[in-house]
């Protein structure tokens, strides 16, 4: 799972619609799935195309050309990189805001009740790889609160990280808040403490088409902040 770029389909829009194709964080997976589905429903003509992975493949990907219309990222390191590389049709714009949480299974096997506890031996704990966006917040949690570890386990993109601690193959997890609430009744949320940090999200449109602009405005209106609070997500 942690090497696939996700794509998603939303609505069908029949068979002379436009698609847009959306590149997005896979911490927004849910949310634009929803935004996704509302969008078309008033645009009937428009087809969204998601596709879901981690902002830094995303973002890479989008510089070596892939045809995307929008960008939507978990943090503003990953989007600067897309203007730099002069791929932005329109300026960014924040939308969103996560904080990290830590994250354990449902019954807390390993008995996790602060940061700290992640260094009891035995434990095995899943982080985002380092250019990740979680990934880097996450080590600067760790480093702030003076914790010493070496994760087991590095993924590409946060939902995978939280997928290994929904399966039990982790015993915590550095995750957004987002995901702790997508995860549901199989996993369980501890407190971090003094040591909480968050990231904000930017959209861009990629592409200069009027179906780029739009989509990454209806991201940002009403409508996209409704959508994004329903997931947990909260104003920059």
């Amino acid at each position: 799972m942690a090497g696939v770029l996700g794509w998603a389909s939303v609505g069908c829009g029949g068979d002379d619609a436009t698609t847009v194709t959306v590149y997005a964080a896979a911490s927004l997976s849910g949310a634009f799935e929803d935004m996704a589905g509302e969008y078309e429903a008033t645009n009937p003509k428009t087809a969204v195309r998601l596709s879901f992975a981690g902002s830094a493949r995303l973002a890479t990907q989008i510089i070596a050309g892939a045809r995307a219309d929008v960008f939507a990222s978990a943090d503003t390191a990953n989007m600067n990189r897309v203007v730099a590389g002069g791929r932005t049709a329109k300026s960014p714009v924040v939308f969103a805001r996560n904080h990290l949480a830590l994250v354990v299974p449902a019954g807390n096997p390993g008995d996790i009740a602060e940061l700290e506890d992640l260094e009891e031996p035995g434990l095995v704990l899943a982080v985002c790889a380092p250019e990740v966006p979680c990934g880097a917040l996450a080590r600067a949690v760790l480093a702030g609160a003076e914790v010493e570890i070496d994760a087991d386990t590095e993924e590409t993109s946060v939902r995978a990280v939280l997928t290994k601690v929904m399966l039990g193959e982790a015993d915590a997890g550095l995750v957004y808040a987002t995901d702790v609430a997508a995860g549901g009744a199989k996993v369980l949320e501890v407190p971090i403490g003094p040591q909480e940090r968050f990231t904000d999200y930017p959209v861009a449109a990629v592409s200069n088409r009027a179906e780029a602009a739009d989509f990454a405005a209806f991201v940002t209106g009403p409508e996209g902040r409704r959508i994004l609070a329903s997931h947990g997500f909260e104003t920059p």
